[in-house]
């Protein structure tokens, strides 16, 4: 943990050196999302609801998704851009070190300006919570933090899914964005409004759903059945990060050096 702080706190000078470039980015993190909430707002004005969900409890959904986006970009962007460092035969340097490597890769870069994006996202949650009618107590306080953490948890490991396949396709997959950006934008929503192959797909496979849906029942008193259940369907989802390590470690050991 203390090298990770040293890599973070280093590359944060780097980013500050540019003090007028830090600023200009984080604001547009903060203008692109809140471009999309305002089409969501703006959908809303002209349908109360959508599928039973209103504009405040889809915003307290958007809200969540937004967050644990904005700080597994900004803290696992070394997986994201990792295919830079298998084509300048940089992971070769990685290996030798006396540290594992996806402490080295998670410390090799930071996205700071995503500060914009999450302040923004903290803004939505805070109007969502203003306006929704929901009888807060610890429970529902933990189970809000949960599906935060489980957001951070899932998004860092399909960053992680896709770093491993550069182990074979030296280049990165566009196709991972699907996973990751498309993931984003479609769990903004409640996924009860997709099909049922979208919705076991992203429950059960890539479990964005144990992220805002299922716990969001929970926090807004629509579960019928065992509410535990609901409650505690983040700490699922995070168990997504499990094979995504094992798979890396798959991927490291299978390795072979481009001899850059």
């Amino acid at each position: 943990m203390k090298l990770y702080l040293r890599y973070m706190s280093i590359l944060f000078k780097s980013q500050m050196e540019y003090r007028t470039s830090f600023i200009l980015l984080s604001i547009g993190q903060f203008f692109v999302p809140f471009l999309t909430f305002v089409s969501i707002f703006l959908f809303f004005q002209r349908f109360s609801n959508i599928r039973g969900w209103s504009l405040y409890e889809v915003a307290l959904c958007y809200s969540v998704t937004h967050m644990a986006f904005s700080i597994s970009e900004c803290f696992a962007r070394g997986f994201d851009s990792f295919s830079s460092t298998i084509i300048t035969g940089n992971f070769d340097r990685i290996l030798v070190r006396p540290r594992t490597t996806i402490l080295q890769v998670l410390g090799s870069k930071f996205e700071f300006t995503r500060i914009g994006r999450l302040t923004q996202s903290i803004i939505v949650l805070i109007y969502a919570l203003n306006n929704i009618s929901v009888v807060w107590d610890i429970y529902k306080i933990i189970t809000l933090i949960l599906m935060v953490i489980s957001g951070i948890l899932i998004f860092t490991g399909i960053y992680m899914l896709g770093a491993t396949l550069c182990f074979w396709t030296i280049e990165g997959l566009e196709v991972v964005n699907i996973f990751t950006d498309g993931g984003r934008e479609m769990t903004q929503y409640p996924l009860s409004i997709y099909k049922e192959w979208a919705k076991k797909f992203f429950t059960f496979v890539i479990p964005f759903g144990t992220v805002n849906y299922l716990p969001l029942m929970f926090i807004l008193d629509k579960v019928n059945g065992n509410k535990l259940i609901y409650m505690l369907t983040p700490l699922s989802g995070m168990l997504f990060i499990i094979p995504c390590v094992l798979i890396w470690s798959f991927g490291v050991k299978h390795y072979k050096s481009t001899g850059s």
